[in-house]
């Protein structure tokens, strides 16, 4: 696909089916982008759209058959957005190269490998832990069960960035409760084996 420097181009951009239930147009709102006046477009749209087929594939699908609607925070953020988002005090944008192949979808990350993130609400965690339930349920769930490269967890919502990509790291934080905290990542002792006692009230 071309390079989109149009608002046509972008319109023509968010029609890309990624997966059953999921378009890219799913994924290219920014509210960074929308209060700054900033067309947030790939400069690679075919990586970015190979990228976000995983993604929603391998990660997402899988979440909507299980639990249900799966709603899109933030995703896709071009080069340019996400460097306005570093500048503006209180974005909560990391720098452009810790977002290749996360956030920003259409470059690779310093070690070659592709990927994508996006950051999402799903509905039924939000009543899960309305109802006393723990979201570190659904973070291992996705562990035992997902190809999943980092789960990040947040206080409002519990929405969490998932993250598809090449070679994955396998990793889970969480800011709930102040801080940031590691639930697992490779090398503990937690990481491997079975967790499911984690998540007997999840459907099958």
């Amino acid at each position: 696909m071309r390079s989109i420097r149009s608002r046509g181009q972008l319109e023509e951009f968010g029609r890309q089916r990624l997966s059953e239930n999921f378009f890219m147009r799913d994924f290219i709102y920014s509210e960074i982008a929308a209060t700054e006046g900033m067309l947030n477009a790939p400069d690679d749209p075919d990586l970015a759209l190979s990228a976000g087929r995983r993604l929603c594939e391998d990660l997402l699908e899988p979440l909507n058959q299980v639990f249900g609607r799966v709603t899109i925070r933030s995703a896709y953020r071009s080069s340019d957005v996400n460097q306005r988002g570093v500048d503006i005090r209180g974005a909560g944008c990391a720098s452009n190269a810790s977002n290749y192949a996360s956030h920003i979808w259409d470059r690779r990350d310093g070690e070659g490998r592709m990927g994508a993130t996006a950051c999402i609400v799903l509905p039924w965690l939000v009543s899960h832990r309305e109802q006393g339930g723990d979201w570190q349920d659904v973070a291992w769930w996705i562990h035992d069960r997902l190809p999943y490269s980092s789960l990040e967890f947040f206080s409002k919502l519990t929405a969490f960035n998932i993250q598809w990509r090449e070679q994955p790291e396998r990793s889970i934080y969480s800011f709930i409760g102040g801080g940031r905290s590691c639930l697992t990542r490779s090398g503990l002792a937690n990481h491997d084996g079975d967790h499911s006692e984690h998540y007997k009230d999840i459907p099958a």
